[in-house]
């Protein structure tokens, strides 16, 4: 009898699992196979500009990796435009947030408008700021700022990095907002009620008790804005294309260059490991915290 009950639970669970077995095929064509034919070329020095390159190289990519200053120079781009993107957008979200959080007349509209940024196509987006709004020559910035002598200022070319990690603030802090408002909507009044009715004022509420409830959304949004933030490359490749020079160039417009300028596929593909194993870490962490929210939530 138990041999048939564990064989009748175990066709159930099949059965259960069979509709979602052409997904998983499909998603397993798209991405597994691909990444194993990546980790295989990286190990083999390939351009497709010099016939009869193709051979095996070791980890040589891999100490390319350590040793190429152009390299460095994109690690360092991308953690300069994750670090400030997101300290940036926390901070504006968590504003934003507070503010529509509170009984604000035309909350509604509010909420829809910051929604808009992201909802707009990256490339879109940074088109929409390089040719309307920074061009130095009919740019609206440019217009506005002219009473301060600044109407000409060609802002992409002469500061590429601000001018980037701007475009990704607009874009970004949207999401933001829309986490940390998640995590404050859930937080019960009278608790702030019974704060306030024992003296504590805004400032003294907001620290010990809204900034702890939100902190865990806070995380999660930094983590899980860092997973993509660092993948950023259709605002680079519409603004500056890397420059000038290298100042723009992060991992993945590097990779970019690498596979597709340079046609050198081996060292591409190493570049293109390291990321994933970067990538992979921080999308860990942000399933970790998503996890501990799950089990707060689940506590109250």
């Amino acid at each position: 009898m138990r041999a048939t009950a564990a064989s009748a639970l175990g066709r159930e669970a099949w059965a259960r699992r069979l509709p979602l077995l052409p997904a998983f095929i499909y998603v397993f064509l798209v991405t597994q196979i691909p990444f194993v034919l990546t980790i295989y070329y990286s190990f083999f020095s390939w351009n497709l500009l010099k016939p009869g390159s193709f051979h095996f190289a070791g980890l040589e990519n891999y100490g390319s990796i350590f040793t190429n200053e152009s390299i460095r120079i994109a690690v360092w781009n991308t953690v300069l435009l994750t670090i400030s993107v997101i300290g940036i957008s926390v901070v504006l979200g968590l504003a934003v947030a507070m503010i529509l959080n509170s009984e604000v007349f035309g909350k509604g509209l509010m909420r829809t408008l910051m929604i808009a940024p992201f909802l707009i196509m990256p490339t879109a987006g940074a088109l929409i700021w390089k040719d309307t709004l920074l061009n130095p020559l009919f740019g609206l910035l440019p217009y506005l700022l002219t009473p301060f002598g600044l109407g000409r200022v060609d802002w992409v070319n002469q500061y590429p990095m601000v001018t980037v990690v701007t475009v990704e603030v607009w874009r970004w802090t949207p999401f933001m907002m829309l986490i940390i408002l998640a995590g404050l909507q859930s937080q019960n009044p009278e608790v702030l009620e019974a704060a306030r009715v024992d003296g504590a004022n805004a400032v003294q509420s907001f620290r010990r008790i809204t900034l702890p409830l939100v902190r865990p959304f806070i995380e999660l949004g930094a983590l899980l804005g860092s997973l993509f933030v660092v993948q950023t490359f259709d605002s680079i490749f519409m603004l500056t294309f890397g420059g000038p020079g290298e100042d723009t160039t992060n991992i993945p417009f590097l990779l970019y260059l690498v596979a597709f300028q340079g046609f050198s596929i081996g060292e591409a593909s190493a570049i293109g490991v390291v990321a994933v194993i970067i990538t992979t870490i921080v999308a860990t962490l942000a399933l970790r915290t998503l996890f501990s929210i799950f089990q707060i939530e689940a506590r109250r």
